[in-house]
């Protein structure tokens, strides 16, 4: 692999002053009205331009994302929440308009032929799209939106349980799911639903009104309905609504019956006759859980240890964030769930926030996010922001990869030759029975953007039928239908950030393939995996996904394809 730094030097600002912060549109606007007034009269006016054009977005962008890293950090702090909102109100629907009028500039330029056409193309192809997809009466619905989307993380921020007089989220009470104490397991499940379920109708209003507004941006826009909108703008060119159908029906046909296996094995590990919802993450009686650090600060430091160990260049980006400050790892009252790796577009150096409680799945979602953070570094260095806005669909390559070769030196966190082959085995387990609820949640959203008009009745029924349709009959959940019936609000997806769920899926093939690869050429797979990440979305996604030596490809075939070898690798370790 070539000499890589992590550290990254803020480029200098050439339209902003040093000292620019955003406080409000007055301030902001001007500089708007400069890129927008300014003669363009040659191809490096352009080039020069379009840099400035950058500057301002990364500015504004990292601004942002600061508002809403620490928003979800406290989601109690009214004041956090009104500068979010403020943003999202105040800032961003009059700078709606202005980014329109810019784009169509671009477009409009005489020199724009004479740009680095394999440098721009996949950015013009974006900046089209958002011509195409932009409407005035849009701009006050989509603010509205940004702000009722974030009301789900206040309300599952603010969900505790009391476990043997101890007050825990519900992250951290997940924990009690893997104890060998069944009696345990199905009290806090229990306390788990019940808590949910108290704010069943509150998230269900919440995601009907969020449904109707994102409906009516559709209709505006000229679409039959938001999915075929969303598609377009999450910039799906290169695959259809009908390639997810064909991913539902090989998950259904070569996926679930893999799981069946798993779920049967874990019936038969546990001693049980019948395997219930709260026995699906536990050890037998005498097998303590895996615990693989005990705070945020071990977790971050062995991720670093364990990132060195594949190349220093991996280990030093997580050096780099911890020493400024950029991880919020541990759960606690208050926090939104969930986790996420948020770049920041003018300082390069990203955000972790995670809510970590001990578990073995904190061990992934570290890797995992740590492996965004890495593709944040990666791509840092091209010269526009709109370069480093990679697909989704590759972005998720870049986690779900890390998890699957940081594996080889999860000795750090495991020292017992027993516990490490448990936790690897774990892992490969996961990377199959994840399929069916990413399918699971899609399908969903396919349906609800279809019928937008629907009732809760109807999308309970039509959510139960989906879930059915993906689930095994091995997992009893007699007596516990009504928290069955609401399961899909335990996805912040869907409240947040609507139809970003079919990319894991996607990305999960990817980086099977990216471990299969590692597997037979540990240093050409990294060296492929930086190269494609370095790219940022300068090509398309077949173009990166064949940078990083695999296929952009989920058909039927292909699934079974990889997912056999994953059963292969879980027959060899089991």
């Amino acid at each position: 692999m070539k000499t890589l730094d992590a550290n990254i030097e803020k480029q200098p600002r050439t339209l902003l002053p040093e000292n620019f912060t955003i406080t409000t549109w007055d301030a902001l606007q001007p500089y708007f009205e400069e890129l927008q007034q300014r003669p363009v009269d040659n191809v490096a006016a352009l080039e020069q331009w379009l840099k400035d054009v950058s500057e301002l977005e990364a500015v504004i962008s990292e601004d942002a994302c600061w508002r809403q890293i620490r928003m979800t950090c406290d989601t109690t702090d009214k004041v956090l929440e009104e500068a979010f909102t403020y943003f999202c109100m105040e800032i961003e629907p009059k700078l709606r308009p202005y980014s329109d009028a810019l784009n169509k500039k671009l477009l409009a330029s005489e020199w724009l032929r004479d740009l680095d056409q394999e440098l721009y193309n996949t950015y013009l192809r974006s900046v089209r799209n958002q011509v195409k997809l932009f409407r005035e009466e849009n701009v006050p619905l989509q603010a509205e939106l940004s702000v009722m989307s974030q009301q789900y993380g206040a309300i599952a921020g603010k969900m505790t349980i009391s476990v043997n007089g101890q007050e825990y989220t519900l992250q951290q009470a997940a924990k009690f799911l893997e104890s060998s104490d069944r009696a345990l397991r199905e009290e806090v499940f229990g306390k788990n639903a019940a808590r949910r379920l108290e704010d069943k109708t509150t998230l269900d209003n919440l995601y009907t009104k969020l449904v109707e507004k994102r409906d009516q941006v559709a209709k505006n826009a000229g679409f039959a309905n938001y999915r075929d909108y969303k598609f377009e703008e999450l910039k799906r060119f290169d695959y259809t609504k009908e390639d997810c159908f064909q991913f539902h029906a090989a998950i259904k046909e070569h996926i679930i019956p893999l799981v069946k296996t798993l779920q049967e094995k874990q019936r038969q590990k546990l001693g049980l006759e019948v395997l219930k919802p709260w026995d699906t993450e536990a050890e037998p009686a005498g097998v303590k859980p895996l615990e693989p650090f005990h705070t945020g600060e071990e977790l971050v430091n062995k991720a670093i240890e364990t990132f060195d160990k594949l190349g220093p260049f991996f280990g030093n980006c997580l050096r780099v964030m911890q020493q400024m400050g950029r991880l919020d790892l541990d759960s606690r009252k208050g926090k939104a769930p969930g986790g996420y790796n948020c770049p920041l577009a003018e300082t390069g150096v990203p955000f972790i926030f995670m809510n970590a409680a001990g578990q073995m799945k904190d061990l992934t979602t570290m890797v995992h996010e740590g492996g965004h953070a890495v593709h944040s570094f990666l791509s840092h260095h091209l010269p526009l922001s709109a370069f480093k806005e990679y697909p989704m669909e590759i972005a998720e390559v870049a986690s779900m990869s890390m998890e699957l070769f940081t594996m080889d030196h999860w000795d750090i966190y495991f020292k017992d030759a027993e516990e490490l082959r448990r936790a690897k085995l774990q892992q490969l387990e996961r990377s199959i029975s994840i399929f069916p609820w990413i399918a699971t949640i899609d399908k969903f959203q396919h349906w609800v953007y279809e019928h937008p008009q629907h009732t809760v009745e109807e999308r309970t029924t039509n959510w139960v039928n989906i879930l059915n349709d993906f689930s095994t009959s091995v997992v009893d959940w007699t007596g516990w239908e009504n928290y069955r019936a609401i399961s899909w609000q335990r996805q912040l997806h869907l409240f947040e950030v609507p139809f970003y769920y079919i990319e894991y899926g996607i990305a999960q093939l990817g980086a099977i393939a990216m471990w299969k690869q590692y597997k037979e050429n540990k240093q050409q797979a990294l060296d492929n995996y930086v190269k494609a990440l370095s790219l940022g979305s300068t090509r398309t996604l077949p173009e990166l996904y064949a940078a990083a030596g695999i296929r952009f490809d989920f058909s039927p075939a292909y699934v079974k394809e990889l997912a056999t070898f994953v059963q292969q690798e879980i027959d060899k370790i089991s």
